[in-house]
């Protein structure tokens, strides 16, 4: 029953993040509607599946606190990398190759190479910045300008015509946005049924006051359900726990980083899931990939970042003891390692089809495995954890 409770609560946060990452996803994609396939899923779509990520890890480290905390973020960020690198692709694409849409994937090599590329970057820069024993507010500062620069970069890609049509005034596009054909049904069932674009825009045409209302209670209710969650992974992994009105349980009594890197990143992740796979079945495969991968950079730089600044902003510095210190080494070099493996099956011949997807499932699987068998302590993981701790000391890179 201990366990039994916050896998409920899991589960309940999973389901309104989803509905609730809908309703942002809708909002995002009216407001960034002009950019580019590829630059759109590799920012505004990323930006808007990672709001999860952001305010898990925030809540991680303010309700938490300081170094217990911190690694609960980088458990849910870093466990989010790998579930999107590895899961989301391959779902995508079995999900359309599973609905006949296709035999396979044909995904622009140098969508894949520019996005793996800067992710392989910016994991090297965060298994770099975030080490010691010590973390400063300049340390979350630095990994947001790494975003920013991304941004930058990822706007400077594309072409000048688009640009230009971007700056136009958003008129290009607004026919994709026109209601649906059959009625919505109802403002009470949206309520009911967490149905955000039923509530904010009904069988009205979508607007910018309707797209950035639906934004912000979008983002709100993503909030709010993000501390339950951070909550329910503390249960998990305390020895004991109590309820209101319904007493004291007993938790797997593990590193709240292990917790965090299985269930926080899987829940968290979910909204990334759906956006790929709508990608993926309008044809859009850049988008459904570079989603992806994109999250993974705003998980890395901002979701942790961001929490990472205000908190030491606020409470000064974060002191890391060596253990967790070790254990953060051997999550961020793991992360890196198995992002590099990702891109190489990304871009390994021309097409996405079963093959790579499987593989792909295979690899995540071991990672569960090999998380599983760090929290209950077993011999080979750990020898596997004491070869990832070597070598990043080795290097000084940790």
């Amino acid at each position: 029953m201990g366990i039994i409770i916050p896998l409920l609560l899991i589960t309940f946060c999973c389901i309104i993040i989803w509905r609730a990452g809908d309703g942002f996803m809708t909002a995002s994609e009216y407001i960034g509607r002009n950019l580019s396939e590829g630059v759109r899923g590799a920012t505004i779509n990323a930006i808007a599946s990672s709001m999860p990520e952001v305010f898990t890890s925030l809540f991680f480290l303010f309700v938490l606190s300081d170094a217990e905390g911190f690694s609960g973020g980088i458990g849910t960020t870093a466990g989010s990398a790998i579930f999107n690198g590895m899961v989301i692709p391959a779902v995508a694409v079995l999900a359309v190759i599973g609905m006949k849409m296709t035999k396979r994937v044909e995904v622009s090599r140098k969508v894949l190479l520019r996005d793996g590329i800067a992710l392989i970057i910016a994991e090297l820069i965060f298994l770099i910045l975030i080490s010691g024993s010590t973390l400063h507010w300049y340390h979350g500062m630095l990994l947001m300008l790494v975003y920013v620069v991304y941004i930058v970069y990822m706007f400077g890609t594309m072409k000048k015509s688009e640009k230009e049509e971007m700056l136009e005034g958003g008129q290009l596009n607004e026919e994709v946005f026109e209601s649906p054909e059959e009625p919505q049904g109802p403002f009470l069932k949206g309520l009911v049924t967490f149905d955000l674009e039923r509530v904010f825009i009904g069988n009205n045409a979508i607007s910018n006051i309707r797209a950035w209302s639906l934004l912000v209670f979008s983002t709100v209710a993503i909030a709010l359900v993000c501390y339950f969650l951070v909550l329910a992974c503390e249960w998990v992994g305390s020895e004991t726990y109590h309820v209101a009105g319904l007493g004291e349980f007993d938790g797997l009594n593990i590193p709240v980083m292990f917790v965090a890197l299985i269930l926080a990143s899987a829940a968290s992740s979910f909204p990334d899931t759906i956006i790929s796979i709508k990608d993926a079945k309008r044809g859009q495969y850049d988008d459904a990939i570079s989603n992806a991968l994109g999250s993974n950079i705003f998980d890395i730089c901002f979701a942790l970042g961001f929490p990472l600044f205000i908190f030491t902003i606020l409470n000064g510095p974060i002191h890391m003891p060596p253990e967790l210190v070790d254990l953060s080494s051997e999550l961020r070099f793991l992360l890196w390692l198995l992002t590099v493996l990702a891109v190489i099956i990304f871009t390994s011949g021309s097409y996405f089809g079963k093959r790579k997807s499987y593989l792909l499932l295979s690899i995540y699987v071991l990672f569960v495995l090999y998380i599983v068998g760090r929290g209950s302590g077993n011999e080979i993981a750990q020898s596997i954890a004491d070869w990832l701790v070597g070598v990043v000391k080795f290097f000084r890179i940790g």
